[in-house]
């Protein structure tokens, strides 16, 4: 399946807070834990999360 743009695209941190519900500090400890993607570094200052990471994410935590 070839990825589309949508799934290339890189999440800062509030559009993953709103898209998750969930706040940075447990977004943080969830990556810490494995259960959250990893973030990818953008820049000496800079992370964001592959869209096509959280949208996994979130369809494995609608079917439980």
């Amino acid at each position: 399946m070839t990825p589309t743009l949508e799934d290339l695209a890189i999440l800062r941190l509030s559009e993953v807070k709103r898209l998750t519900g969930l706040c940075r500090t447990s977004i943080y400890e969830m990556m810490r834990d494995s259960i959250f993607p990893r973030s990818v570094s953008l820049g000496p200052r800079a992370i964001g999360w592959r869209a096509s990471d959280i949208r996994v994410w979130l369809e494995t935590r609608q079917a439980i």
